[in-house]
């Protein structure tokens, strides 16, 4: 039976070691996710209900709800479930839905995928130039400062992040990136609104409990519903194939949407291993544009990570788990990967793959809260305040926060954000090696990024600052 594990640890199994993996496990438990699911639920339920008549029958007149008790699991409520019962004189098939794209536009989308003037229409509304961030020489100390003070200023910065955060999505959900060159600043900037920018971002307010966020997460679900193709991919332009990456996180961001609760894509993201085992960026399949064929094997382990997040510890991702634990504890990550520019978001997935797919990782923990506290300062900087941020989670999450200097950290948290709430731009993401013509190094990420994993660290310290 292969298993989707969650961010809940069977407290059976694991005890609670610290206030941090007990905020951890409470914080797992609000969210909602189930302990565990099966991503082959379907087979499951059509095992079951071949030997179990009471089972059959409740799920037959109340699927839904027969569901969510099997597997413990909230699925969403403005989604139908039908359940449909062969006999020897009734067979049914089901359809898929239809393509969310028609062949005219698949085949501009696969024969665009090299015209410039395809790919100008991946761009949005011309994006102003990046506004440099303020000295950090300038913030104010707060050393007399008692612990819940700074609580206090955490949970304002929160706020006013927020609402920042609010002002910037658009009236479909989406979260706004931008896209810009690396090489040749001069190169126009511009806003882009794929989906696996809103799924990154909605996952890192996943914590946050306040009503604005819950009110953006909510907003960004239903972005991510509508960019759903069917069995449960996403694409980052249209005019690329489906990518692991863009599938993983929007699956974690919509674990209780029934596709992704009943592991529809699952056989997907399988297929798509390499001969050692490891996740393959590129879903490509026939008819999809070829763009990405050139590039397609490689081994990103930030994806993979990503991937195992999803998929959880189950025999399907044994490998790529052994080959990231090998780079973590040989310490080659270090441009290792193609689409993520610095360790830090390497260790902030693992980080993250760790608690989900627990037990599988868990023999990383005391390797990588080595390797990030050996990239921090003394004070528990880890460079900008965008891998910082990701440096704090990341520690947060394998509980090893009391090793940062939370309250310096507070400091130059609240004295970095801007008057109207947001934090600098910095690179997030973007392909380092690519070149296409004039367009040359494609770099991603804008305040609004940096904004959400700003106000996820600031959580997380709050929770120090209060001993949870």
């Amino acid at each position: 039976m292969l298993w989707r594990r969650s961010l809940l640890w069977p407290t059976a199994k694991r005890p609670r070691k610290s206030p941090a993996d007990a905020s951890r496990y409470h914080m797992a438990r609000d969210i909602g996710y189930p302990l565990q699911s099966p991503i082959d639920a379907t087979d499951k339920l059509v095992a079951r209900a071949g030997s179990d008549r009471d089972f059959r029958q409740r799920l037959l007149a109340h699927p839904k709800e027969t569901i969510e008790t099997e597997f413990g699991v909230t699925l969403d409520a403005d989604h139908e479930i039908h359940v449909h019962e062969e006999s020897c004189t009734a067979t049914h098939v089901v359809l898929p839905p239809l393509d969310r794209y028609s062949r005219a536009e698949r085949e501009e989308a696969r024969a665009g995928a090299g015209s410039l003037e395809f790919l100008r229409r991946t761009l949005h509304d011309p994006a102003p130039p990046a506004r440099v961030a303020a000295p950090e020489t300038a913030r104010r100390r707060r050393a007399a400062a008692s612990p819940g003070a700074l609580a206090g200023e955490c949970r304002e910065s929160i706020r006013r992040g927020l609402a920042f955060l609010e002002s910037t999505i658009d009236e479909r959900g989406a979260w706004h990136c931008i896209r810009f060159n690396i090489a040749d600043p001069a190169i126009p900037r511009h806003f882009e609104r794929p989906p696996f920018i809103s799924a990154l971002c909605a996952l890192a307010l996943e914590t946050c409990a306040d009503e604005r966020a819950r009110s953006i997460r909510s907003a960004t679900r239903r972005y991510l519903v509508s960019s759903m193709e069917y069995p449960g991919l996403w694409r980052y332009y249209r005019h690329l194939p489906a990518d692991l990456d863009s599938t993983s996180l929007c699956s974690l961001a919509l674990s209780r949407h029934p596709w992704i609760a009943l592991g529809r894509n699952v056989p997907h993201m399988l297929a798509n291993r390499d001969g050692d085992g490891l996740f393959q960026t590129w879903l490509l399949a026939e008819g999809e544009p070829d763009v990405a064929s050139d590039f397609r094997i490689e081994a990103d382990p930030v994806v993979n990570a990503n991937v195992i997040a999803c998929l959880g510890c189950h025999p399907a991702t044994r490998e790529a788990r052994h080959w990231l634990e090998n780079k973590v504890v040989e310490d080659r990550l270090e441009n290792a990967s193609k689409w993520y520019p610095d360790t830090i978001s390497a260790y902030y997935a693992i980080g993250r793959a760790m608690v989900r797919a627990a037990p599988a990782l868990e023999g990383l923990r005391p390797v990588l809260v080595e390797r990030i506290l050996a990239l921090c300062d003394g004070e528990g900087g880890c460079g900008n305040l965008l891998q910082t941020s990701q440096a704090i989670t990341a520690l947060h999450t394998i509980g090893a926060l009391e090793g940062v200097d939370v309250a310096r950290q507070v400091e130059r948290f609240v004295d970095a954000q801007r008057d109207d709430g947001s934090w600098p731009e910095y690179l997030a993401f973007g392909d380092q090696s690519l070149r296409w013509d004039v367009i040359g190094q494609i770099g991603h990420g804008s305040e609004s990024v940096t904004s959400a994993f700003c106000i996820e660290a600031l959580g997380h310290m709050i929770n120090i600052l209060e001993g949870r």
